[in-house]
């Protein structure tokens, strides 16, 4: 069993392990992932770039893990 999501994992290691991911960003607004742009640093502060709020970011993240662990 994968390892759960957290704010603070790396966006690299989020889209390796959790490719459903991609799509679940992408319709929040959070990187274009699949258009080649590089992605440094971590769900939070990919996040923060976006503006979301500490809030919406403990949000994202929940919503995140039911999205890709979901059968």
């Amino acid at each position: 069993m994968a390892e759960k999501i957290k704010k603070d994992i790396l966006i690299e290691a989020l889209v390796t392990v959790y490719p459903k991911s991609v799509s679940f960003l992408m319709d929040k607004g959070v990187k274009c992932i699949a258009c080649g742009e590089p992605i440094w640093g971590t769900l939070e502060s990919a996040a923060k770039e976006k503006g979301f709020s500490d809030q919406d970011i403990d949000k994202l993240v929940v919503d995140l893990e039911k999205t890709v662990t979901a059968k």
